[in-house]
């Protein structure tokens, strides 16, 4: 446990984004919890391997455990499950299914939020360049307009880029903040997500995969507890830029590759590996200017997003496919 907790902190609190300070820490986790059926991982071909955790371990970022060589998500797809009874297993192709995605860049004064300035671009890139649907930006991102458009349209994806709040104890502690309202732990339940069900729930906002003892794995777990069969969530306070790099990326391997874990996968992998980038005002993908980014994000200069820091948070949890 404490290994696990010093892990975590490291790679979510970098002192450098330079820094392998982690290292040691995810070799040691890599021994503990990889290492005795490696072996096997490889004798049988495995390419998946989903855990289900007990409490004070669920916050690892597994996809940053390394064997000395290769971080984890260089040699499997990952996913966590909250219980295996819990876990619609059936696959569901999302070829063809549209995305209802909605978020926040700002916020009124009583919602005491800081703005999100790459909401716009991370919606508008999603919807209109690389997935069919429909999207919503501030003052009509609110739970009446989701649950209206949920009522006309079977969005089979649902994209939500805001902030979140978990925080232990009462369920009405923690929060998705939408434009005039805040949509409490306690009140997941009530979008009745189930019906009809959602396959993938996007919660691209912080600590949305951060939980405790009575809300394992935070609001996505909750969120499959509730009907959704994957959510996608963070599990710390992640960058704006590097978020809306990963999201693109996601889904331009979604509507290639089907299966979700893999998908992420492949995101994580485009960053670790340098070929998703941020230099002066764009993202960067394989040499070509990719998305202009808002000028609030502007840095000069050339910024990689290979530390784990940027792209081990997000993790898939629920049905990995």
């Amino acid at each position: 446990m404490k290994v696990a907790k010093k892990f975590s902190n490291q790679i979510r609190t970098p002192s450098q984004l330079d820094s392998h300070d982690y290292l040691s820490n995810a070799q040691k986790l890599y021994q503990w919890l990889i290492a005795p059926i490696a072996e096997e991982l490889v004798a049988n071909n495995i390419n998946m391997t989903i855990f289900s955790m007990d409490s004070g371990l669920r916050t690892i970022p597994i996809a940053a455990l390394h064997d000395g060589q290769q971080f984890l998500v260089e040699k499997y797809s990952l996913g966590l499950i909250p219980n295996f009874t819990l876990t619609d297993t059936r696959y569901v192709g999302l070829n063809g299914s549209q995305v209802l995605a909605m978020g926040a860049s700002e916020f009124p004064a009583h919602a005491n939020q800081t703005p999100l300035p790459a909401v716009p671009v991370e919606l508008k890139t999603i919807v209109n360049n690389l997935w069919q649907g429909k999207s919503f930006l501030n003052q009509e991102f609110t739970l009446e307009n989701l649950q209206q458009q949920r009522s006309k349209e079977k969005f089979r994806i649902i994209h939500l880029a805001t902030h979140g709040e978990f925080h232990p104890g009462s369920a009405d502690n923690s929060y998705i903040q939408f434009w005039d309202t805040k949509l409490r732990l306690n009140e997941l339940r009530q979008l009745r997500l189930y019906s009809p069900q959602v396959e993938l729930l996007v919660l691209s906002a912080c600590t949305t995969a951060v939980g405790d003892e009575d809300a394992e794995l935070g609001f996505a777990g909750l969120a499959v507890q509730a009907g959704v069969k994957s959510a996608l969530a963070s599990l710390w306070y992640v960058s704006d830029t590097g978020t809306l790099a990963l999201m693109t990326e996601f889904y331009q391997h979604l509507s290639k590759r089907p299966i979700k874990a893999e998908a992420l996968r492949k995101a994580q992998l485009a960053m670790l590996r340098g070929d998703v980038h941020l230099e002066n005002r764009h993202i960067l993908r394989n040499g070509n200017q990719h998305l202009a980014l808002p000028l609030e994000l502007v840095r000069e200069g050339k910024r990689d997003l290979s530390h784990p820091y940027y792209w081990a948070a997000f993790t898939m949890i629920g049905s990995p496919w």
